[in-house]
C-alpha cells in the first residue's frame, strides 16, 4: 500500500494501549508531526496525566478539551427530538458521539496546519465510517489514516510487544475480557465473552446501574420538562443539557433502568451483540414520548414516526453531516414546536413508567374523550364515518365471493 505523503496528523487519543501505539506509529511510519486529541464527552475517566503521557510518547501537541455540552446539546437533544432508535432499542449512543469528535479533529486540522487525521477505529466496526464520513463531509481534501486497515498488529500480544519494544507507557489495569466506550448519554460493551450471544452479562460487568434485583424496594418519582422537545428541567430544576443527564443517568442507574441486550447489523454488513447502559437516555425517551402525546397532531406524529428509521439508519451510520439527515432534522425540530410540558416517570426495578402528563398544549379535552354525557360528539356521526370508510371492503368482499 502506498502511504500519502503528510506532514502533522491529528490522532484522536485517548490514552490507551491502542492509541498510545498508534501515537508512535504514526511518527515512525510517516515521518510526521503528531498532535493528539482528547474529547471528553463523559467518559468517566480522569483525564490528569494524559497530556503527559503523550507528549513522552512523541506528540507535537496535544488538545484535551471538556465538550460534553455541546454533545448534549447538538447532538444527542436534537437526536432525541427525533425519537431516533436504531433497530427498535439501541438508542444510539456511541454513534452520536462520532461525529462531534470527528468534527473537532477537523477544526484542529485547520487550526494546527494538518494536512492529515487518525483514529484508532478497527476495519470492522462503523466508527471508522462515522469518523472518515464526518471528515470527508466537512474537509473533501483531508488525508484519513487508520492504522487497523494497515498494520500488521493484529493481536493483544503484538501491541503489547510492540509497546515494551518502543517503551511505551500502556495501561497496567487486568484486561477486560470484553471492549467498552463510554460517554454522557450511555456506555457499551462489545466483544469478547459476549461475542457468543448465548452468554449472559456478568453483574460485575455494568458500571451506570445496578441489577433490577438489587434496585430499592420503593419506587421514586421523577418529572422531565420539555420546551419544544427539548429537555430543560428534572424535578422543577432547570438544568444545563450535559447536568440534565448527568442527573437522569443517576436516578435511572440507582433502580436498574436503560439495560438494553441486543444483536444488530452494523453498517459494514456483519451482526454483532452488544450490551448498553443508557439510564437517562431510557427516562428521557419515555418522558418525551409521553409529552408528545398530548401536544402532537396525529397526522404529523405518524408521518414522524414512518420516518424515525430513516434518521435513526443516518446517524448509525455515520451520516450526521450529510444533507438528508440535516433536511430530516428541521422537519422533526419543525414538528416538535408544540412539545411542551412535564412527563412524570415511575422509576422501580428497571421498569420506566409513564404514570402522568400535562402541558400547556395538549391537545387532549376531556369533553371530547369523556365516556360519560356529552354535548360536543354527536355518537351517530360515527355511523357515516364508518361506511364511508367501510365501501372499499365490502366492493372487494362483493367481487370476490
Amino acid at each position: 500500500m502506498n502511504k500519502p505523503k503528510v506532514k502533522k496528523v491529528v490522532l484522536a487519543y485517548s490514552g490507551g494501549l491502542d492509541t498510545s501505539i498508534i501515537l508512535k506509529w504514526l511518527i515512525d511510519e510517516y515521518a510526521c508531526e503528531v498532535v493528539a486529541f482528547a474529547a471528553e464527552v463523559g467518559m468517566g475517566k480522569e483525564l490528569d496525566g494524559l497530556e503527559e503521557k503523550a507528549l513522552k510518547t512523541g506528540a507535537s501537541k496535544v488538545y484535551v478539551e471538556d465538550l460534553r455540552e455541546e454533545f448534549a446539546r447538538d447532538f444527542v437533544f436534537p437526536m432525541f427530538r427525533a425519537g431516533a432508535v436504531y433497530e427498535g432499542c439501541y438508542l444510539l449512543g456511541t454513534s452520536i458521539a462520532r461525529p462531534l469528535i470527528g468534527k473537532r479533529m477537523v477544526e484542529i486540522a485547520a487550526l494546527e496546519g494538518a494536512d492529515a487525521i487518525a483514529h484508532g477505529a478497527t476495519g470492522k466496526g462503523n466508527d471508522q465510517v462515522r469518523f472518515e464520513l464526518t471528515a470527508y463531509a466537512l474537509n473533501p481534501d483531508i488525508t484519513v489514516i487508520a492504522p487497523w486497515r494497515e498494520w500488521d498488529l493484529n493481536s493483544r500480544e503484538l501491541l503489547m510487544e510492540y509497546a515494551r519494544k518502543h517503551d511505551i507507557p500502556v495501561p497496567v489495569t487486568k484486561a477486560k475480557p470484553y471492549s467498552s466506550d463510554r460517554n454522557l448519554l450511555h456506555i457499551s460493551f462489545e466483544g469478547g465473552i459476549l461475542e457468543d450471544p448465548w452468554n449472559e452479562p456478568s453483574e460485575d460487568m455494568f458500571v451506570l446501574s445496578v441489577s433490577p434485583e438489587q434496585a430499592p424496594d420503593q419506587a421514586e418519582y421523577v418529572a422531565v420538562e420539555f420546551e419544544a422537545g427539548t429537555p430543560v428541567a428534572v424535578n422543577g430544576e432547570r438544568l444545563t443539557p450535559a447536568a440534565l443527564l448527568t442527573r437522569l443517568n443517576e436516578l435511572g442507574g440507582k433502580h436498574g433502568v436503560g439495560r438494553v441486550d441486543l444483536v444488530e447489523n452494523r453498517f459494514v454488513g456483519m451482526k454483532s451483540r452488544g450490551v448498553y447502559e443508557t439510564p437517562g437516555g431510557t427516562i428521557l425517551r419515555q418522558a418525551h414520548k409521553a409529552v408528545e402525546s398530548l401536544t402532537m397532531d396525529r397526522e404529523v406524529l405518524h408521518l414522524r414516526d414512518s420516518l424515525v428509521p430513516k434518521y435513526a439508519e443516518l446517524v448509525y451510520n455515520g451520516f450526521w453531516f450529510a444533507p438528508e439527515r440535516e433536511s430530516l432534522q428541521v422537519f422533526m425540530d419543525h414538528a416538535q414546536r408544540n412539545v411542551t410540558g412535564t412527563a412524570r416517570i415511575k422509576l422501580y426495578k428497571g421498569n420506566c413508567i409513564t404514570v402522568g402528563r400535562k402541558s400547556p398544549n395538549t391537545l387532549f379535552d376531556p369533553e371530547v374523550a369523556t365516556f360519560e354525557a356529552d354535548t360536543v360528539y354527536n355518537q351517530a356521526d360515527a355511523t357515516g364515518f364508518i361506511k364511508l370508510n367501510a365501501l372499499r371492503l365490502r366492493t372487494l368482499k362483493k367481487l370476490r365471493g
